[in-house]
């Protein structure tokens, strides 16, 4: 990406990095962000999830709908993702509202996970205690007994959120903390940018 001459969106550049650090693989998962809600008490919360899908309407990622995150977003659609690759000094910061993908969209990943991790969606309560692991792991070779040699369906309550890209900043590192910083933000489909101090 050139800063000094920035594109009128994002959306290449951001595409640009996800592939050089997809290339590069000095990062175990280079699509893994941050994903930070806020419940309703206004406690901020983050974790970390894989981005699985990216284009011009927004970040998608696959949850439990019964978790934390999915309980956040439904009282405040407000999200925020973040990247984050040290050894290519590079950042991207993602500000959005999150909205549920098609049951579709959703059924379509859904088919191409492992059995293990689609036995997983059902057996696991996301966020809730878990007394002993064995317990569950027995639910999950039941399960994957129940369903073997069958496509094991998606669950009501697991499927995907896209994020919508209302504010898309761009960071590279450099020596003495003298960082570039190219911020967009999107209203009304029209893209607009500003360089930032370090």
């Amino acid at each position: 990406m050139n800063f000094n001459s920035p594109p009128t969106t994002p959306i290449d550049s951001m595409q640009e990095w996800f592939d050089e650090a997809n290339m590069l693989r000095p990062t175990p998962n280079p699509l893994a962000m941050a994903v930070s809600t806020v419940d309703t008490k206004g406690a901020p919360s983050s974790r970390m999830v894989l981005l699985k899908g990216f284009d011009a309407c927004g970040a998608v990622f696959y949850t439990n709908y019964n978790s934390d995150k999915a309980s956040d977003i439904q009282e405040n659609d407000q999200v925020s993702l973040l990247f984050h690759w040290d050894d290519m000094q590079r950042q991207i910061r993602i500000q959005g509202c999150a909205t549920k993908v098609s049951q579709e969209d959703s059924d379509e990943y859904f088919s191409t996970r492992a059995k293990l991790s689609q036995a997983g969606a059902w057996a696991s309560e996301q966020s809730q205690p878990l007394k002993n692991r064995t317990l569950l792991m027995a639910k999950v070779a039941a399960l994957t007994t129940k369903w073997v040699g069958r496509q094991i369906p998606r669950p009501e309550h697991w499927g995907g959120y896209r994020v919508s890209l209302d504010t898309v900043e761009l960071w590279q590192g450099h020596d003495g903390r003298l960082h570039d910083r190219i911020r967009y933000a999107c209203t009304d489909g029209k893209w607009s940018w500003d360089r930032l101090q370090p």
